[in-house]
């Protein structure tokens, strides 16, 4: 790591994961450049003082709390779990899962209730033991890494509590879900000091970037042609609209407008945006505009 400059801000990501496609296409959508492949331990982007370095999943809340690295994007349930000293800065809408607990179908089991004095396979025993304590509910918990799904099979616990997203790998096992501990997503983390330090401004632009990728994620960019006395009425459709980009068309009478929508009302305001007459809708994530 001799070629790592101190003056530069240095973040952490899984070298090889759940997480490690997402968080290197997020970073290229914050506009950094640089080069990525398995063989790699850090690299140095070319348009900004950051150097990034690949390392397991597990040891990048180390990584941050000890000064090492500036920044790190980890799961949240590596956060609950190991509870570094660390402070989060931002969830990043992405590696979604839930960590819950699973057992045989064939099982006997069907409520957490069920697991009374029985024995739980998982690699994640802080967060099970909390779970279970809170529920008041006595288990006893066998910390096992990777295969947690055949345990149940094997006899070697009577249910497990592990990560999943779809589902998939609990159906081939012919596990159930008997109930969720908590949702995760991948998640921003910082040292401390490094907020404080002389890298503080170089942070913050970078993760203005960062927030400038997530609030892109909420809305779409919409060019439309439309007759021009409709235009107040396309101001009351679209909300925040009040100074769109407008222009005039070779049609008389007739004009182009560009704005933005917000994704969570995006079909409806098409739909009110047809019925007024607008037409020739283009829709485009706003990432695209902005890069």
């Amino acid at each position: 790591m001799k070629n790592l400059n101190s003056k530069n801000i240095k973040i952490a990501i899984q070298k090889e994961g759940r997480l490690t496609d997402e968080t290197l296409e997020f970073l290229r959508k914050s506009g950094l450049e640089f080069e990525s492949y398995k063989q790699r331990l850090f690299s140095l982007c070319r348009n900004f003082p950051l150097e990034i370095l690949y390392v397991r999943d597990d040891d990048i809340p180390n990584y941050v709390s000890s000064g090492v690295v500036d920044l790190g994007i980890i799961g949240q349930n590596i956060l609950n779990e190991k509870r570094p000293s660390v402070k989060k800065l931002l969830n990043l809408k992405f590696g979604f899962c839930s960590l819950i607990i699973a057992a045989l179908k064939e099982s006997k089991i069907e409520k957490i209730e069920d697991l009374q004095e029985k024995t739980i396979a998982t690699s994640y025993p802080k967060s099970s033991e909390k779970f279970f304590k809170e529920k008041k509910i006595s288990v006893k918990t066998v910390g096992i890494r990777g295969s947690l799904e055949i345990t149940p099979a094997l006899g070697v616990a009577d249910a497990i509590v592990d990560l999943t997203s779809t589902g998939s790998t609990l159906a081939l096992n012919d596990l159930k879900i008997i109930d969720k501990i908590y949702d995760s997503e991948a998640v921003l983390i910082a040292n401390a000091k490094s907020l404080t330090n002389g890298r503080k401004t170089l942070l913050e632009k970078l993760i203005m970037r960062f927030k400038g990728v997530l609030s892109a994620r909420d809305y779409k960019y919409i060019m439309m042609n439309a007759p021009v006395e409709i235009l107040p009425k396309i101001k009351k459709i679209i909300p925040g609209l009040k100074s769109p980009t407008v222009s005039p068309l070779a049609k008389p009478g007739f004009i182009s407008v560009q704005s933005v929508i917000k994704e969570d009302v995006f079909w409806e305001t098409i739909e009110k945006l047809k019925n007024l007459g607008a037409s020739g809708i283009i829709v485009l994530p706003i990432e695209k505009i902005i890069t």
